[in-house]
């Protein structure tokens, strides 16, 4: 239910992965930050919410960190489905790419 809330959230912003504009991982902080955001009205919102925690520097950097160990387990889930699904993208965009097609 949470990876389905996610998954559709980061295809939304494939295009990013693509282009180079973000990573899968960035996404991930940027969706955990919107979730933790806004005041929880269903069971994914209530689930991160208390399960997640997200720190952030001024300078941007992020670190997401589990409340308990059912936490720890939702982060390594999402944490690895962020990197899969970048995976996935770059293996379909390179996939009709050439040798030619990286030179100067």
């Amino acid at each position: 239910m949470i990876l389905k809330e996610f998954s559709t959230y980061i295809q939304s912003r494939k295009d990013e992965i693509i282009d180079g504009k973000t990573t899968a991982t960035r996404i991930l902080c940027d969706w955990i930050r919107f979730v933790i955001t806004k005041n929880p009205k269903g069971h994914v919102d209530k689930i991160v919410h208390t399960e997640i925690l997200l720190a952030e520097n001024k300078a941007g950097d992020f670190f997401i960190t589990a409340k308990s160990e059912s936490g720890r387990t939702l982060v390594k889930a999402l944490y690895n489905f962020a990197l899969s699904y970048e995976h996935y993208i770059m293996q379909k965009w390179l996939t009709d790419k050439n040798p030619e097609d990286f030179k100067k």
